[in-house]
Order: structure tokens, then C-alpha cells, then sequence
């Protein structure tokens, strides 16, 4: 591993409620959920500790069902500032062990030490990591350890809470290989389903399929996910990322002014289609779509749509400019359209940005339990949820997002 590169991921344990017990030490050993409505029973399990889990508490479970399985559940609230500071305290800590730190979310990080190792042993240095967060914090973590970001990932799941998991290539065959295809990082229940349809039941299989039968079942995602299989990602520990916002748009001037609606829907349909074929070689996918309309007088607007969902496909796309354009256009003729994807993420560190308190209004709906546990299995068993604004009647701020445009705002002034 000291001839190529040396990658940590580090995974808080059970990261809301072990902050808890941090707060409260009364509560460590004990059966501990965090949900939003615990006085009535009503609400979702968000997280619970390792004491919890071994009673058959799961996330995503409605509270009177946790109670069923555990009756002693201890249920609090969640405590976002809480959560925040303590997030803010465990990347400070990781940044003095190497500056190359990229959080993905508010309790998971990728740290590149490569150069900071020095004659340390790497699995020495993650120990006294491990140990002074423990120390320092009293929080418990997993640190994979391997000489790349997918298999650091892969690592750090292997072993929790408390572990500390080296992941060489050479190893893949043995320890990654036998795992079953809806293990691996970035493989969804659908993509799983897909796949075990051509008879890929583990990571093993994925690795020795045959590349091009893949990219025909999944385009560029199936190359890229044959590439993981095989312990192959060149992806940089970026600690810039999180400052990367960029946009991926396209624009035409039309050949004469226009106001045939038909034909402007035409042109959205293939601007529409060019965005979405650079955000798939790309990898990314989009939570805000904007439109861009100059009219014949050189006037220009711009107009867009915040998501509450990401969008990554032409169908997705097209029909959000289009009803852009309908809400915004003045009916004068236009000479220029244009279509842009805003506030990009990468599909390999995207998080879904799950409503903690939308979603228990809808938690009588079974359906709804099911597709968040598959959104469970493909995103990882972090939750995530959103603040409530002053208001507390239109729920639009993420958490996490929160807490990573503060991460990058602490960043841009310390530099």
C-alpha cells in the first residue's frame, strides 16, 4: 500500500444517536432511537444504536412496530445543533492529520494520507484516529482503509461499530468479491434487480461479466460500476468538492423569431437531451434546473426551479423547461432558448436528502416504507433529514446541504 496511494474513509457509528449518549452518558449501553414524534408514537426511526438494532430495530421503522420489537426504546427527538457541532469538531480533527479532507456528508469523510503517514504504519495512525475521536468526542467510528475511495468505502462498512478494515486490491477476490451484488456501494435495488437478471447475484459476478453486455443494460453506469468490482477508481480525495457548484447547460439561437409553441417545445426536447448526455458522461446528476429565454428585442431572462428530487434524464429535464417557459413566457417572439442543470452532485457521493417530518405524515402508507428502505440499501444507512424553516411551513433546507455550505464557507475563510 506505501507504493500507491493510502485512503481513509471514515463512517461515524450510529452518528445521531451516539451524540446522544455523548450528551447524556445515562443513556450508553441502552436501547436509544431518534424520531421525530416519540410522544405520540407516531413517528419514523431515524437512527438507533447498536443496542437497539439487536433488539430488531431498523431505520425507517414506524415507532409503535420499534417498540414491539424493543418496549424499553428510549426515543428523543433529533437535536440538529447538536449534530452540527459535533460533525464541526470530528472534521477538525481529521484535518490535522492530513488538509486532504472530503466530507460527503455530515458524518462520513474521505481523507487522503498518502503523504502524511510518513514512517507510521497506516493502520497505526487510523487506530490513534479512531481513538482520539472516541477520546475527544466520545463518538465511536469505522475507518476503511484502502488505495482508493470505492474500496475505503467498502472497508469501512465491513466492520462496525469500532472497526478498523484494510482493503488492498490484491484482496478483492476474497474479501469483496463473495459479497452479494446489493452490498456494493452504488448499486440500488433497481440496478440490483437489473442485474441479477442476467444472473449477477455477487461482486464476483459484476467483475467477470463481460463489460459491453454491462454498458448495454446500464450505459456508462455499468462500466464504471464493472471498474468499482474490480478495485479500479482513480477518483481524487478532493477537498474542493464541496465547493464545486457548477452547472451544466446548452443554449441555441433560433433562426428566426419564434413563437410557434411546438417548435419551442422541439427545441427544449433537444437542448434538453445534450444536457443530459454531458451530465451522464459526467456522472452527476442536478437539484435545480434553470431556462434561459431572449426575446426578440434582446431581452433576456433567466428563470429556474429549485428540486426537491434529483433529475439526471432528458424526459426529467425537458418537462421542467418546458413548464418553465409556460409559467415565464411573455408570448413575445423569442430568438434564443437555453437550458441549464444547476447545483450539481456526483453520483458516487450523492445523498438521499430524506424529510424527516413530510415523510411521517405519509408514514401510514406502506408502499412509502418500502421505497425508503430500498433508498436505504442504495444511499448507505446514513438519514437524512431537513430543518424546518422559521415559518415551519414550507420544508426546503436540507441538513446536510446545511452543514456542507458551512463546511465550504469555514474552509474559503480560514484560507
Amino acid at each position: 500500500m506505501k507504493k500507491g496511494r493510502i485512503i481513509y474513509h471514515v463512517d461515524m457509528n450510529s452518528f445521531y444517536a451516539s451524540v446522544e449518549m455523548a450528551y447524556n452518558p445515562k443513556l450508553k449501553g441502552k436501547p436509544v432511537a431518534i424520531a421525530g414524534n416519540p410522544e405520540e408514537r407516531r413517528g419514523i426511526v431515524v437512527t438507533s444504536s447498536y443496542e437497539a438494532r439487536a433488539k430488531g430495530v431498523k431505520t425507517t421503522m414506524p415507532l409503535w412496530q420499534a417498540f414491539q420489537h424493543c418496549p424499553e426504546l428510549i426515543v428523543l427527538k433529533p437535536n440538529f445543533d447538536r449534530y452540527r457541532e459535533a460533525s464541526r469538531h470530528m472534521f477538525s480533527i481529521l484535518s490535522e492529520v492530513t488538509p486532504i479532507v472530503q466530507p460527503v456528508s455530515i458524518d462520513e469523510g474521505y481523507m487522503d494520507v498518502t503523504d502524511y503517514v510518513g514512517s507510521q504504519n497506516p493502520i497505526k495512525l487510523a487506530e490513534e484516529l479512531q481513538k482520539r475521536v472516541l477520546n475527544e468526542l466520545d463518538l465511536p467510528s469505522s475507518i476503511g482503509i484502502a488505495p482508493n475511495k470505492f474500496l475505503a468505502k467498502m472497508a469501512s462498512d465491513m466492520k462496525k461499530p469500532l472497526g478498523i478494515t484494510v482493503l488492498r486490491k490484491r484482496e478483492i477476490k476474497e474479501k469483496l468479491w463473495k459479497l452479494s451484488i446489493g452490498e456494493m456501494y452504488g448499486v440500488g435495488q433497481k440496478t440490483a434487480d437489473k442485474l441479477k437478471k442476467l444472473d449477477i447475484e455477487t461482486i464476483g459476478d459484476l467483475a467477470l461479466k463481460d463489460v459491453m453486455t454491462l454498458k448495454n443494460l446500464l450505459g456508462i453506469n455499468g462500466e464504471r460500476l464493472h471498474q468499482r468490482a474490480n478495485g479500479i477508481d482513480d477518483r481524487p480525495v478532493d477537498p474542493d468538492a464541496v465547493n464545486d457548484f457548477k452547472s451544466i447547460g446548452n443554449s441555441t439561437t433560433l433562426p428566426y423569431d419564434m413563437t410557434d409553441q411546438q417548435e419551442i417545445n422541439r427545441i427544449f426536447d433537444q437542448l434538453s437531451e445534450k444536457v443530459a448526455d454531458r451530465m451522464e458522461r459526467k456522472e452527476v446528476v442536478s437539484e435545480n434546473i434553470q431556462i434561459m429565454i431572449r426575446y426578440h428585442d434582446r431581452k433576456t431572462i433567466t428563470r429556474s426551479r429549485q428540486l426537491r428530487e434529483f433529475v439526471e434524464t432528458k424526459q426529467e429535464i425537458s418537462q421542467l423547461a418546458k413548464q418553465l417557459f409556460q409559467q415565464h413566457w411573455n408570448e413575445d417572439p423569442v430568438r434564443l432558448l437555453g437550458v441549464t442543470a444547476q447545483q450539481l452532485t456526483a453520483k458516487d457521493e450523492m445523498f438521499k436528502q430524506l424529510d424527516l417530518f413530510n415523510y411521517e405524515k405519509e408514514a401510514e402508507k406502506e408502499e412509502l416504507y418500502l421505497t425508503v428502505d430500498q433508498l436505504k440499501e442504495k444511499y448507505g444507512d446514513n438519514t437524512f433529514v431537513k430543518l424546518k424553516s422559521q415559518r415551519q411551513a414550507k420544508m426546503s433546507t436540507s441538513f446536510q446541504k446545511d452543514f456542507l455550505n458551512e463546511y465550504k464557507n469555514n474552509q474559503n475563510n480560514s484560507k
